[in-house]
């Protein structure tokens, strides 16, 4: 192993994850093979021949560096030189202060890349065992084959999971934007990157009774599910309360009505899903609602009785290993040293959150077969922190999203905003130093 093009790694899922830690490896010089199911089979929830493909939204959520954790996570992967996050900068579109793509310029981006490097082969196979002898990173996602779920769950002691949902897609042409304008949360009308559908209260009262009530798919079988928070069906949200939905997805405040120069009852957000603008998607609306019904409820907003969906809201089954007793803070199997996980499989929860696994991942590869120092991230990053939440034992071990309250403690303070901008500047300062102990 004295030269990295000597060395044989093998990537398993071509996901955001598997992506980001196949091409950092490549570049690094070793001979990488990047197994991946595409082009000539799918999981339920995929349909792009592409690398990277995004499944439940086309949004990488804020960019805001230092008052939100996932926008400070995605400041310091670019500051590692993430490849996935350049190429989600590369096909944003429109979001606000969120970092949005377009979904097929994106995973074509990724691909792109991915394919530019000489050391990098594909190769369309169903992967069913691991060779741990071989230094391998798995990052086939919440939707793993089932030979693979199989061999996972023989050798890790079984796997978890969760439920979560994606939401619907409408045709920009079909809203009725008479019925509905466009300007970002307290922002400027005509200006914003938002869709708003607002409704009055008898036809939220109408909404409400109509989606508590509504068909779902699978729902013997769904009812005995367990949920992430993150992706909660708007169905299931609703029944926690009649203005559960007021208070989360369908929230006015701050969204002035140029009708009436105030703020609505109830507000729908659509977002824009592609630079064209020629598809918006139901903000917060994830849902297991069958098809028809998903269409007859979601109409009653004014601005969507003659909405034409283009894609429905679907629910999959995600699942997850009990990361704690399996994996070591870098993401790397316990006892099997060449043998890595990355992405959603390991109980990280979201698109960046699983690109940052693969990034550590292969960075600790990288350094393991150098015979390198280990590189601790530690919980002064998020990208450290996500990696512990991963190995703290727990009775309950959960999926967890980028947020402040995983970092290292700082000083209480009463100014919440103030002490989130210390937070992201403590991370920064120390990705910064990593990146340049990792470059010498």
């Amino acid at each position: 192993m004295s030269k990295n093009n000597q060395i044989k790694v093998r990537v398993i899922g071509g996901g955001l994850a598997g992506s980001e830690a196949a091409y950092y490896l490549a570049k690094k010089g070793y001979a990488v093979t990047l197994y991946d199911i595409k082009p000539k089979s799918f999981t339920p929830a995929h349909c792009n021949p592409d690398y990277g493909e995004l499944v439940c939204s086309n949004s990488l959520k804020s960019n805001d560096v230092y008052g939100n954790a996932c926008g400070l996570l995605k400041e310091e992967l670019r500051i590692l030189g993430s490849m996935v996050i350049e190429c989600a900068d590369k096909t944003k579109v429109p979001a606000g202060n969120a970092l949005a793509v377009d979904r097929e310029l994106f995973a074509g981006k990724i691909t792109e890349k991915l394919r530019s490097q000489p050391n990098l082969t594909f190769c369309c196979e169903d992967v069913c065992e691991i060779d741990f002898n071989v230094p391998t990173i798995i990052a086939t996602g919440p939707l793993t084959t089932d030979g693979l779920s199989k061999f996972i769950a023989e050798n890790f002691g079984g796997g978890l999971y969760f439920y979560d949902a994606a939401a619907p897609i409408v045709s920009a042409e079909s809203v009725d934007m008479e019925n509905a304008f466009i300007t970002d949360r307290y922002g400027e009308e005509g200006v914003g990157d938002y869709v708003n559908c607002p409704i009055d209260k008898e036809g939220y009262e109408e909404f409400y009774n109509a989606l508590i009530s509504a068909k779902t798919a699978d729902k013997h079988e769904f009812e005995k599910t367990q949920v992430f928070e993150g992706c909660m069906p708007v169905e299931i949200m609703a029944k926690r309360g009649v203005d559960t939905l007021r208070f989360g997805p369908l929230k006015p405040v701050g969204l002035t009505d140029p009708k009436t120069g105030r703020w609505p009852y109830a507000c729908m957000q659509l977002r824009k899903e592609n630079n064209d603008a020629t598809m918006y998607n139901l903000v917060g609306f994830q849902t297991n609602l069958l098809w028809g019904e998903q269409k007859r409820v979601f109409s009653i907003f004014p601005a969507l009785k003659n909405a034409e969906f283009l894609r429905y809201g679907v629910m999959h089954r995600n699942t997850y290993l009990n990361a704690p007793e399996v994996l070591e803070a870098n993401f790397s199997v316990k006892g099997k040293p060449y043998t890595y996980f990355a992405g959603q499989i390991t109980g990280v929860e979201g698109y960046v959150e699983s690109i940052a696994s693969g990034l550590t991942a292969a960075i600790s590869l990288d350094r393991r077969l150098q015979g390198k120092k280990e590189i601790d991230f530690t919980d002064k990053t998020v990208m450290g922190a996500l990696a512990l939440h991963c190995t703290l034992k727990t009775e309950n071990f959960q999926p967890m999203n980028a947020n402040y309250g995983i970092l290292s403690p700082i000083e209480r303070m009463r100014d919440k905003a103030e002490k989130k901008r210390i937070l992201s500047e403590r991370s920064i300062q120390k990705i910064q130093q990593i990146t340049e102990y990792i470059n010498e």
